[in-house]
């Protein structure tokens, strides 16, 4: 019967592989390396697979199939049991050893087996044409074993193609992406858990901005409510350094600095300041310069409303009021003793900003508002400062005196009516004056009071030594005691006076005289109560107690000076509160400079009252008046203190000051001075005058200091509207009767 034809010599199906010879899988029989070499054909080189697979099925072919020689087909057989390995004849050596052809990749000559597991067949055939010389082959009858399907036909050579695993790249892949996708979620954990109030915080801190809401500072105004310092509205030039470019900051700063004042080198810092979104440029600057600044347009910079402090009177009273610096703070004067009462207390606001510099309205908003300042009511009548203060600095540049002061005073309440002192400087303009003259030199300036100390000496020797003004004394004009010289300030004879006259005539040697009837203990106390070397209690930045040492540290000369004003000091308040006493029957009010305060609803409060001492009776005070009333008179030392219409009691001071660079009084001029009160039979007005080394016209209290205290007084009267008592002054016995 005929047989099926069998497979070929082209190789096995699709995806059976062969051995490494070529003809089928190592350790398979019927391999084409049994058969017997063909006739005119010399073995078959082998060639190494590239791969080596594992077996995934094994087959058989027959001689003549592994031989390729064409069969008829035939029905097809059962599986027969492979034939015995015939014995292996050793190979023949060719004639001539020809070198193997190149086969170009994924195939191979005749025979040979490819990547894929199929013979490839060769491009160029032995001579004479056989198999393997591209011709195709016919299936081999009975070739294949039970179930093979029959090969493609066509000679159609398979190019190979490695992958790997698709399976495995996928999970590798998805691996990878899981990786990357936990780091995401924990990284979105950490922050959104674990550590989201942290940033939640920085965040917030990156888009707040605390604004100061300033307080309104409370006005100060004079006993009528005339303003003396007084708060407006303003601006506040703001930047945010983060909106402005690096190349935008010169042009600014040549914009900004020459309008507002400033250092262009400090408002280029400024504005250097990246790390913040805002930083003030300038406090308290005027509603106009402020429009014009923001005409301009430039990038990051705007203004806040705010307040200003504003003086309308200028100098007036500026070294008792003080002023309000750059940064809202008293810096001088009331403003800065009384800051606390004056500025309130400042709010604030916490904003959210946009990157752009926008206000977020819907953002976190917090907010406490600021509480207005209490207003001051002083005790200075605004006229009267202005004429005190017009005659001090008429009469400072008159003499060419380094400095001058004038007081007025009410005794009877303690009431400070004036307070004036030249030079002054303009607290609207602070930074153009010099810093020594932001002070007030009626509390902080300590001098010698000189012969308007020795009212002091005579009260204490009248209430405790037995004196009265008619006790006799004969006067010359230089007393030793111990082995210092002291003289009157003027040459003259031996002189028969009376202790009125002594006090009259000023006379050093004479008050030496009385004061030897009292210890000096007794002379130490009744200064202390009158207030030497102890504050007055102003409420004034920089007073000083003055100087007063105890009598256990006095040497055995020094009660003699002190008795007629040397070696000791005062301030010009503390002066003018011992006339005052004397003015008042003896009772010590202590000086008051704020009558009260005022709240935001306009309501007053007074300030405490003063306290009082009885110092002297008051009839050792009415006699040291009347004694007082000979020194305004032609036999007097200051007839230029006359008052046409009013009884003036007063005294007269010339002391020499100490020269710093010597220690000595040698060459360091004079302070002349003068402290009287009018009407002096019914007290209304304390006027002190104080002018600290004159250098043109006469150094002596009575021409230097008197014309200034008659024309303030004068004026003061009237405004006071303190009519004259129309009495008779007593008539003072100067001179001691035999």
């Amino acid at each position: 019967m005929t047989k099926r034809p069998g497979r070929g010599t082209a190789g096995p199906p699709p995806g059976r592989g062969r051995g490494s010879d070529g003809a089928g899988r190592p350790g398979t029989k019927g391999s084409a390396a049994r058969r017997p070499a063909r006739s005119g054909m010399g073995p078959v080189p082998r060639t190494e697979s590239p791969r080596k697979k594992p077996p995934r099925r094994e087959t058989t072919r027959d001689d003549a199939g592994a031989a390729g020689v064409p069969t008829k087909p035939g029905p097809k057989k059962p599986a027969q049991k492979p034939a015995p390995k015939p014995a292996q004849r050793p190979a023949q050596k060719p004639a001539q050893k020809k070198a193997p052809a190149k086969a170009a990749p994924g195939k191979g000559r005749a025979g040979e087996t490819g990547r894929n597991g199929h013979t490839a067949r060769s491009r160029t055939g032995p001579a004479g044409g056989g198999p393997g010389d591209g011709a195709r082959r016919s299936p081999r009858p009975g070739g294949g074993g039970p179930g093979r399907r029959p090969p493609p036909r066509g000679p159609r050579t398979r190019v190979p193609f490695h992958r790997r695993d698709p399976l495995k790249r996928l999970n590798v892949g998805l691996l990878v992406v899981a990786f990357v996708l936990s780091l995401f979620a924990g990284r979105l954990v950490q922050l959104q858990t674990i550590e989201s109030d942290k940033y939640s915080e920085e965040a917030m801190r990156q888009r707040l901005e605390k604004i100061e809401l300033p307080a309104i500072r409370g006005d100060i105004t004079d006993a009528q409510g005339h303003p003396l310092a007084m708060t407006v509205e303003a601006r506040a030039i703001y930047a945010d350094p983060h909106m402005i470019e690096p190349g935008r900051r010169q042009s600014i700063v040549n914009a900004l600095a020459p309008t507002l004042g400033l250092d262009p080198a400090a408002l280029m810092k400024q504005l250097g300041k990246t790390r913040t979104r805002f930083v003030y440029l300038a406090h308290g600057v005027r509603p106009d310069q402020a429009r014009l600044i923001t005409s301009w347009n430039l990038p990051g910079i705007g203004t806040l409303p705010e307040y200003r402090r504003e003086y309308p009177n200028d100098s007036l009273a500026a070294s008792v009021i003080g002023f309000v610096n750059d940064t809202g703070k008293g810096a001088a004067g009331l403003e800065s003793s009384m800051n606390g009462v004056l500025a309130g207390r400042d709010g604030w606001q916490r904003v959210e900003i946009s990157l752009q510099g926008q206000h977020i309205p819907m953002g976190e908003d917090q907010k406490r508002p600021s509480e207005p300042g209490r207003g001051l009511r002083l005790t200075l009548r605004r006229d009267l400062q202005f004429k005190a203060q017009q005659a001090i600095e008429k009469q400072v540049r008159a003499t060419k005196a380094k400095s001058g002061s004038v007081i007025v005073m009410d005794p009877k309440t303690g009431k400070l009516l004036a307070m004036a002192s030249a030079p002054g400087f303009d607290p609207n303009d602070y930074g153009e004056s010099e810093r020594n003259l932001w002070g007030s030199p009626l509390v902080q300036e300590a001098y010698e009071p000189g012969s308007t100390g020795k009212v002091v000496t005579a009260a204490a020797v009248m209430e405790h030594g037995g004196v009265t003004p008619h006790t006799p004394y004969t006067v010359p004009d230089t007393i030793r005691k111990y082995d210092i010289a002291f003289r009157d300030s003027h040459h003259h004879p031996p002189e028969r006076l009376t202790f009125a006259g002594v006090l009259a005539k000023s006379s050093n040697v004479g008050t030496i005289m009385a004061s030897d009837s009292i210890s000096s203990q007794r002379l130490y106390q009744t200064l202390r109560d009158f207030g030497f070397g102890q504050k007055t209690g102003l409420p004034l930045p920089g007073e000083t107690a003055g100087l007063l040492k105890p009598p256990a540290q006095w040497s055995g000369t020094d009660r003699y000076p002190i008795a007629f004003g040397q070696t000791v000091s005062v301030n010009a308040v503390q002066m003018a509160s011992v006339y005052a006493t004397i003015a008042n029957g003896g009772v010590r009010v202590a000086p008051t400079l704020v009558e009260g305060t005022v709240g935001g609803d306009d309501k007053f409060t007074a300030a405490p009252a003063p306290p009082r001492k009885q110092v002297i009776s008051a009839r050792t005070a009415r006699q040291i008046s009347d004694m007082l009333e000979g020194v305004p008179t032609d036999e007097g030392t200051a007839p230029k203190a006359q008052i046409e219409g009013y009884r003036v009691a007063g005294k007269t001071g010339t002391a020499e000051n100490v020269n710093p660079r010597t220690g000595t009084y040698d060459g360091g001029g004079y302070t002349a001075s003068f402290a009287g009160f009018a009407p002096a039979d019914d007290p209304r007005l304390v006027v002190q005058v104080v002018l600290q080394d004159p250098k043109r016209g006469s150094h002596y209290g009575g021409d230097a200091a008197a014309p200034v205290f008659k024309d303030v007084m004068s004026f003061a009267l009237r405004s006071e509207k303190v009519p004259p008592t129309g009495s008779r002054p007593p008539t003072i016995q100067i001179h001691a009767r035999d």
